[in-house]
């Protein structure tokens, strides 16, 4: 496990500093020291031991007494790259303190690159390709890395002339970097398993770019499971909801009013234990009335007891794949290589035999 750096006074400055400065809000040259105190409310010391930790990083530099630090524009480097400025463009806000993502941050600073984390997220911006576009003409960067993103919103990265990476996301069959897990496998054995122990009322509640505009690898793989099992399948195991709580609210009461599901499959952490919760207000216990897997895996996870029902993979390959790709980038090399890491299930304690089949292997 990475031990947790906590950052001082004077990094969170130049973090801030250095946002603002790869945004384009900053530029060409540094303000003075006295009006950036003005304007960020930091005193002074803190911003010039900030303004040196950028020096150092070859961002900015110094001009001599008197005269305002220059930003400096991407410099070669040993290895025949360039450093590049690479823009994170993330799911939610969530997203952005996953470990992966700060892991991925660190090893591409470390490798010389420039990273900004954009303000907005996909979700802020409601998918929009459109809104994208926007973004992205008023950020200033090389290149960019975008976490789980529809199929309109890749197809749009997809058609522009700087690199994108995608992380997760609708990106199968474009031409365009990316990698994430492959959940294929460990949702058949999922089904299987939850088939065995006599569910056939299954359930799996995923996101509107999970389904639309034709249901993902890992969906495909649910609906298919379900038929080689003898489980019709319908808009009842893959119900559509719209993509905020009210209506994921709104598809729970639907389910449980008519045919109440005995097993869930949730797609992420949070559907999860808002799923979680929803049955603790209907009185129903997990796993006696209903079982529960999450698509997902969570930190969290491991403090409960029974431990969650969920699918793992290792994001060490994701972070790595990240890092080549843009190295590559950097030395002006064509790369829309896609990678796809094996996913397992780990069956918790949330599986249990569908209510009234005891018997069930």
């Amino acid at each position: 496990m990475r031990k947790i750096h906590i950052l001082t006074a004077a990094e969170q400055a130049a973090n801030h500093l250095r946002d603002e400065i790869q945004e384009g809000r900053i530029g060409p040259v540094m303000p003075g020291v006295i009006t950036l105190e003005q304007e960020t409310g930091v005193n002074r010391n803190t911003l010039e031991a900030g303004l040196r930790i950028l020096e150092r990083e070859g961002l900015i530099a110094s001009q001599g007494t008197g005269r305002r630090r220059k930003i400096i524009d991407t410099e070669k480097r040993d290895d025949g790259g360039r450093s590049i400025r690479l823009a994170m463009l993330e799911f939610d806000e969530a997203s952005k303190g996953e470990s992966y993502v700060v892991e991925m941050r660190h090893r591409l600073e470390e490798a010389g690159h420039r990273v900004l984390v954009t303000r907005e997220t996909l979700q802020h911006l409601a998918m929009n390709a459109s809104r994208v576009a926007q973004l992205v003409a008023r950020t200033q960067a090389d290149a960019w890395i975008v976490g789980a993103g529809s199929r309109d919103v890749i197809s749009w990265f997809s058609r522009r002339p700087f690199p994108t990476f995608c992380v997760f996301g609708r990106r199968r069959g474009l031409p365009i970097a990316g990698a994430g897990p492959d959940k294929t496998g460990a949702m058949r054995k999922a089904v299987s398993r939850l088939a065995g122990l006599g569910h056939v009322r299954i359930v799996l509640l995923t996101r509107t770019d999970r389904r639309l505009p034709v249901p993902g690898a890992s969906e495909t793989a649910f609906l298919e499971s379900l038929e080689e099992m003898g489980i019709a399948g319908g808009d009842y195991n893959l119900p559509s909801w719209e993509d905020h709580p009210e209506d994921f609210q709104r598809v729970l009461n639907s389910l449980f009013a008519v045919s109440p599901p005995t097993a869930i499959i949730v797609d992420t952490v949070e559907l999860y234990l808002s799923t979680q919760q929803f049955l603790l207000k209907q009185g129903l216990a997990v796993p006696r009335d209903v079982s529960l897997v999450c698509t997902d895996s969570s930190p969290v996870f491991d403090w409960c007891q029974p431990r969650i029902a969920h699918i793992h993979w290792d994001t060490r390959p994701l972070v790595r794949r990240v890092v080549r790709w843009a190295a590559n980038v950097s030395k002006r090399r064509r790369d829309l290589r896609q990678s796809l890491i094996r996913a397992t299930l780990v069956e918790g304690g949330t599986i249990a035999p569908a209510p009234g089949r005891a018997g069930a292997r």
